[in-house]
């Protein structure tokens, strides 16, 4: 932030559950005395959402993620068990079924390929927490798109 800029908030402090910053508690201070670099910003990202597609029931399917409002595929390339079961989890779902090596397949999927070689670790709570390629930045095409089954629950 170049020096002269307005500051619009001071030292905000939010418990999280505010529906705007108007709720939170907003410190008195100059707006002039704040440094440049503790100048906080803030980027917005639509919430991470998950499906399983095209398969015979709601916890079994082609995996789809959606970005930018955009529904796309994850490629295969490294999936694994540990993969599968944060998905499954995050889902709602029961234990994630298969072998790892033994992909199941319910069709291709069309538009986005989103997500290639991703890593999971297996305790994250969210497959967006796990390591992968850039967003839309692959090596696959869609016959190479993961499925997952998992129990019902």
């Amino acid at each position: 932030m170049a020096e002269g800029n307005a500051v619009g908030l001071r030292q905000v402090q939010c418990v999280g559950q505010e529906l705007d910053l108007e709720h939170c508690e907003l410190q008195p201070g100059d707006a002039a005395s704040c440094p440049s670099n503790r100048v906080a910003a803030v980027n917005c990202e639509e919430p991470f959402k998950l499906r399983l597609a095209g398969g015979p029931r709601r916890c079994a399917g082609r995996l789809e993620v959606q970005r930018a409002g955009r529904w796309g595929t994850v490629c295969d390339d490294g999936w694994s068990r540990a993969n599968a079961a944060v998905v499954c989890r995050e889902l709602g779902c029961g234990e994630a079924q298969g072998v790892d090596g033994e992909q199941p397949r319910f069709g291709s999927g069309v538009g986005h390929i989103w997500l290639d070689d991703v890593r999971c670790r297996g305790q994250e709570k969210s497959l967006q927490d796990c390591a992968h390629r850039v967003w839309g930045y692959h090596d696959c095409t869609h016959r190479e798109d993961v499925g997952v089954v998992c129990q019902d629950p």
